[in-house]
């Protein structure tokens, strides 16, 4: 597995995310809830104790307990929406940013409207202090977003600080309105940075819990990548302690019939033992109900992004490496599967056991048993599956037809983009897919403006016959021509380990940094109408 989301996304899913917002907004508002309560009944309590004349007309109705009542009722608001039915996500932002300054701009009105011998600056400060740091202890949230709901908040503290000394009697060794605005100014300012730097500490503790997440006796530790069945993470065993692969099935498509493919998924990439092929160590089920499967874990870097970002492979090299991928096709197709979904992008180059080179072929989602028969939609006819630069045009016209031939015609296309750095066909996905069909492929030659080895590219443009009985036979027919090719120049071990010493060590390095552009985005497509029940709607 290769190394490979908004702003406070958990793991599992977008869901379990919003789920937990919904909960933190939710915490957030019952409990400043019940400290406006507080505030409104101990100010009661004080006013009939020492001031009880302020009480004489019945219910205390001045504007400081107005206020109290305005701020409790927008708390009350808030916590009533996200108490029961689920909120949308962005719908949540927004409550928990506008809850936030309303409550907040109440709060400083009723600070304002009490008596400047209590000082309603401090009073408001204190009132930000409290409502921001805690909103920043409870509730997810970014620095960035923390910081911009934080400045909201405290902005109208200075103008309402100058305003409110303007019009008061102050004694001549008084500051100025400006002076008093001044220090509220340095007061909010303080306030804010408080709660960005609470939001960073929890935040990074968050994402820090969240990435060392159990699975069964494993620890995740990273996530490396996420395809249409789950997500893939680095993870270790709790007592081997070697590094593993571990792919967990999204919540989301745990549905039977997604359940059904994860599942087969594992058994028939268990039943293959080439050394090409990922060995599968575990599968289970978590008492959360998350469904995983552990594999190798594979420290290299795959074909798509190795000619993204370090160009065109020499000839000698697309044969080494095609020769390992043919020997990994040949146990799959010889056990009566199809992989359905080989490109250059599940395809792994990696350095093991003291040698550069090394393929693994990845990613049996899409793996079909031509000798089992499906279950209810598992698979179903006139459903195209798999990538839209790799698929054979009986892949598009009949996919209930397709057999081994069709992978062939898949690593051709993975061959031409490794020898060319382009896929064969490029443009619109009705483009993509009428050429398939119907369009000569473009030779090797012309494409690059370069000779490429005739042999080799003959090859290539048989594997990409658009009648499957003119493509080599087989994968292990494919493999024994490219180790024929008599004008290809070998690309030998010492070459590999030379490439991998120096260009190999500089993309692995700089894998943090600018994405690489990918072409490997995998289409399911429904052509016509499906001739059986579909899945369960989830």
């Amino acid at each position: 597995m290769t190394a490979g989301s908004g702003p406070d996304r958990l793991p599992w899913s977008s869901e379990e995310s919003r789920e937990f917002l919904q909960e933190r907004i939710a915490h957030f508002a019952y409990v400043v809830f019940l400290a406006s309560l507080l505030i409104f009944v101990s100010g009661w309590m004080i006013d009939l104790v020492w001031y009880p004349g302020r009480l004489a007309g019945g219910l205390p109705l001045t504007a400081p307990y107005v206020f109290n009542v305005g701020w409790a009722a927008v708390l009350l608001a808030m916590w009533l929406a996200t108490r029961g039915a689920p909120v949308p996500g962005s719908s949540l932002r927004h409550l928990d940013a506008a809850g936030t300054f309303c409550v907040s701009a109440i709060a400083l009105g009723q600070c304002f409207s009490a008596s400047f011998v209590l000082r309603p600056d401090i009073l408001a400060v204190v009132a930000l202090f409290m409502l921001l740091l805690y909103r920043a202890a409870v509730v997810p949230s970014d620095v960035r977003r923390t910081a911009w709901i934080g400045t909201l908040c405290a902005a109208p503290l200075p103008v309402l600080t100058y305003l409110a000394y303007s019009r008061v009697v102050r004694p001549a060794s008084a500051l100025s309105p400006s002076g008093y605005a001044a220090y509220s100014f340095r007061f909010s300012v303080l306030v804010v940075l408080l709660s960005c730097k609470t939001s960073s500490v929890i935040y990074g503790l968050r994402r820090t819990i969240r990435e060392r997440r159990h699975v069964g006796p494993y620890t995740l530790v990273s996530k490396i990548g996420e395809g249409g069945m789950g997500a893939v993470y680095r993870a270790q065993h709790a007592l081997l302690r070697r590094p593993t692969a571990i792919k967990v099935l999204q919540p989301e498509r745990a549905r039977e019939i997604d359940l059904a493919r994860f599942e087969r998924e594992v058994q028939m990439t268990s039943l293959l033992t080439s050394p090409h092929t990922v060995s599968i160590y575990d599968f289970g089920r978590t008492p959360d109900g998350l469904f995983y499967y552990a594999m190798e874990y594979l420290d290299g870097i795959d074909l798509q992004e190795l000619v993204s970002r370090d160009g065109p492979m020499p000839p000698g090299r697309v044969v080494r490496v095609l020769r390992q991928v043919c020997e990994a096709l040949g146990e799959v197709h010889g056990v009566g599967l199809i992989h359905r979904d080989v490109k250059p992008a599940n395809i792994l180059l990696c350095q093991r056991g003291g040698r550069s080179d090394v393929v693994k072929v990845v990613d049996f989602g899409l793996v079909k048993d031509l000798a089992a028969t499906a279950g209810p939609g598992v698979t179903r006819e006139n459903i195209v599956l798999g990538t839209p630069h790799y698929l054979s045009p009986e892949a598009l016209q009949s996919p209930e037809t397709i057999d081994a031939r069709s992978d062939i015609y898949a690593l051709g296309a993975t061959a031409y983009f490794l020898l060319t750095g382009t896929p064969v066909f490029d443009g619109p996905l009705p483009q993509i897919f009428a050429q398939h069909i119907g369009t000569a492929s473009e030779s090797p030659a012309a494409r690059l403006g370069r000779p490429v080895p005739p042999s080799l590219e003959t090859l290539i443009l048989s594997a990409l016959a658009k009648d499957p009985n003119e493509r080599p036979e087989s994968a292990e027919a494919f493999g024994a021509q490219l180790a024929a090719c008599p004008d290809v120049p070998e690309w030998t071990q010492a070459d590999s380990a030379a490439w991998w010493r120096t260009r190999g060590a500089r993309i692995l390095a700089n894998r943090a940094g600018a994405p690489v552009s990918s072409l490997t985005t995998r289409r399911t497509l429904e052509i016509g109408r499906a001739r059986t029940q579909p899945p369960p709607a989830s």
